[in-house]
């Protein structure tokens, strides 16, 4: 199994438990869906409910929740656009210092790279939910929470140089 952490503050974002595309060689979009989490009980993994369970609505106590989100511990944060911007303006930084250290050949398809899909991103900005790591620290990822075109089918997205990968 291969776990996904935040290079900047070694946060667990997700894992190759869940269905991994990479777009455009700059972020990964990670397939997620909503499960249903009682207090003190087994957690719905997301798999279809049988005949009988499919009539019945959330019991007491019992909520939804985005499988990746509560796995992983991701923490909600907002941005008005302007903020994001700034934000997203010295994550880069932090990222590209560290390719530099650490795979200096990657540096420039990750700044074209990724200077082209922070345009898609502000170009559809209320469209996503913003999440941090367990930390919260301002520093690291900020991933993004947006809906397929079906309006239900949710999925996260990843920058893939903020990144590694730890084999488990």
């Amino acid at each position: 199994m291969l776990l996904y952490s935040d290079v900047i503050t070694d946060d667990e974002m997700f894992s190759d438990a869940f269905p991994i595309k990479e777009i455009d060689d700059v972020v990964f979009e990670v397939e997620c869906s909503l499960v249903t989490v009682k207090s003190g009980a087994d957690i719905d993994i997301g798999a279809n409910p049988s005949a009988e369970e499919q009539d019945e609505a959330l019991e007491e106590g019992a909520t939804q929740v985005n499988n990746i989100v509560h796995s992983f511990r991701l923490q909600s944060t907002n941005f008005d656009k302007k903020g994001y911007l700034g934000y997203l303006k010295g994550y880069m930084k932090a990222v590209k210092a560290s390719l530099q250290e650490k795979n200096p050949e990657r540096v420039e398809a990750f700044e074209k790279g990724a200077a082209a899909f922070a345009k898609k991103i502000v170009a559809n900005f209320k469209d996503y939910e913003f999440y941090t790591g367990e930390s919260m620290n301002p520093d690291g990822m900020v991933a993004l929470l947006n809906y397929r075109e079906d309006g239900i089918t949710p999925y996260l997205t990843f920058w893939k140089d903020g990144l590694k990968i730890i084999k488990l």
